[in-house]
């Protein structure tokens, strides 16, 4: 099994991250990608991102 993927955010990285989730001027899928850093920085697998975002 591959080990876990974890990423650490600045706070300058995570701010940047909020402001791409919350604009309306960015696609979807933009702000989907940038809510699973935030959600994986915060100590979210990478299983139970995938299932609360319905993606594989």
């Amino acid at each position: 099994m591959p080990a876990p993927i974890r990423i650490v955010l600045t706070e300058e990285e995570d701010r940047t991250l909020l402001e791409l989730r919350v604009a309306t001027s960015v696609p979807q899928r933009t702000r989907d990608r940038a809510h699973m850093l935030r959600l994986n920085a915060q100590g979210w697998n990478t299983p139970a991102i995938a299932e609360i975002k319905e993606v594989s």
